[in-house]
């Protein structure tokens, strides 16, 4: 069982129990849901959560946690961290794209 603590600043901690229940800290803002991915802003770069029949069950942005139910299919990092490392440069996506 996950306690349930805060992190500390910078940090992400990702719980997943039988493919069924996801459970983040470190959650910084939700880009987008629906019923078969939800993209969220976390301490460590964009995450996609792939599935079917997703359900957000919790979310608390002032604490950074989030936990999503259904039958999860895929967890997929997709950029680095904002301000790390040469690609993130402190610019969001659309900033990159549109240059």
């Amino acid at each position: 069982m996950v306690e349930d603590k805060d992190l500390p600043a910078g940090q992400h901690e990702v719980s997943i129990i039988n493919r069924e229940q996801v459970t983040i800290k470190g959650v910084v803002n939700v880009e987008s849901f629906d019923d078969e991915e939800v993209i969220l802003g976390t301490e460590v770069g964009t995450l996609a959560i792939r599935g079917e029949d997703l359900h957000i069950r919790q979310l608390d942005l002032a604490q950074g946690s989030f936990a999503v139910e259904g039958l999860v299919t895929a967890l997929q990092y997709s950029q680095a961290p904002r301000g790390r490392g040469p690609r993130g440069k402190g610019k969001g996506l659309l900033d990159r794209l549109l240059r």
